[in-house]
């Protein structure tokens, strides 16, 4: 039965879905441009503690020969029993580029700049936040998906007023790479940064967690306000099933892949034994969820709802 073009399915997902936006304070005005991003920009907060933590949509896109990225290390009949079991094509894939964003007193902080300054300046935007207020970027790992919004096609810097930190090892590994981006992206904020190592903060309330492997200085962060937790696991895992659930399941863009299946199962277990909710780069946004341990070295991902709302 349809009315006016509308089938009767439509309209109860519509009217499903309606609630659920509200409830996560999701906000969709118009995205202005940005490399892969969204037809409408888009933002998820919530409060911890005394902190506002704000997770943001800055680019989607497809991608293709999924086991030439993910499990290329179990056979075709495993990664397709698996994938089959959790509702999941084997052909194609939608990638998530998710930056996150901390109000924490004085300071605002986000958490890397995301494939284009268009892009997440207009999520950033959509979180009634301007390029201006950001006082600190951290910068997870330097994969171009994470700092290609440190500047503009001309080279002006998206964030003015920040100060910027990211982990030594990672620093010093680009810095000797000949990375392209790097050098474009990088290196003339060099003077403006600041590096730390595991345990360090990076701000009070803010503490880097290594996770190398994805990178030679891959980090996390784990922000705490008031006896509230969440953890920016950034590329620890780069999907909810064929990483996170499966975290010795080897992936194209980690660089050592012995030591990025290490530092999943070690974060992943944290946050399991201790229910801290995470927020994955990658994961399906709004990109925060729980993760529960199944088994030795097995993982399932639980996607937040309302928990962080109440």
């Amino acid at each position: 039965m349809t009315t006016n073009g509308i089938t009767r399915r439509t309209a109860l997902i519509a009217g499903a879905a309606m609630p659920l936006a509200a409830g996560i304070g999701v906000s969709r005005p118009a995205m202005a441009g940005g490399h892969s991003a969204p037809s409408n920009a888009i933002q998820n907060t919530f409060g911890l503690g005394d902190f506002q933590v704000s997770t943001l949509l800055a680019g989607t896109r497809p991608v293709e020969d999924v086991q030439g990225i993910f499990g290329m290390n179990v056979s075709a009949d495993e990664f397709a029993k698996v994938s089959e079991e959790n509702f999941l094509p084997t052909d194609k894939a939608q990638f998530f580029f998710t930056p996150t964003v901390v109000r924490a007193g004085d300071e605002v902080v986000l958490f890397d700049a995301g494939l284009s300054a268009g892009g997440t300046l207009a999520a950033l935007n959509a979180a009634g936040i301007e390029a201006d207020d950001i006082t600190i970027v951290v910068i997870t790992h330097m994969h171009g998906d994470h700092i290609g919004g440190l500047s503009d096609d001309s080279g002006a810097v998206t964030f003015p007023n920040a100060r910027y930190v990211t982990g030594q090892a990672e620093y010093d590994h680009w810095a000797a790479a000949g990375n392209e981006r790097f050098d474009g992206k990088v290196r003339p904020l060099a003077e403006k940064m600041t590096f730390l190592g595991d345990g360090q903060d990076v701000a009070s309330g803010i503490t880097a967690v290594s996770a190398f492997g994805h990178t030679p200085g891959h980090m996390t962060y784990l922000i705490e306000s008031g006896g509230e937790q969440v953890l920016v696991m950034a590329d620890t895992a780069n999907h909810y099933v064929w990483s996170l659930a499966y975290p010795e399941w080897e992936v194209r863009f980690d660089m050592d892949k012995a030591a990025a299946a290490a530092s999943r199962k070690k974060v992943l277990s944290m946050v399991a034994a201790d229910r801290i909710p995470l927020i994955g780069y990658h994961m399906p946004f709004p990109g925060v969820g729980y993760v529960e341990q199944v088994t030795e070295g097995r993982f399932r991902y639980v996607p937040a709802t309302y928990q962080l709302m109440l």
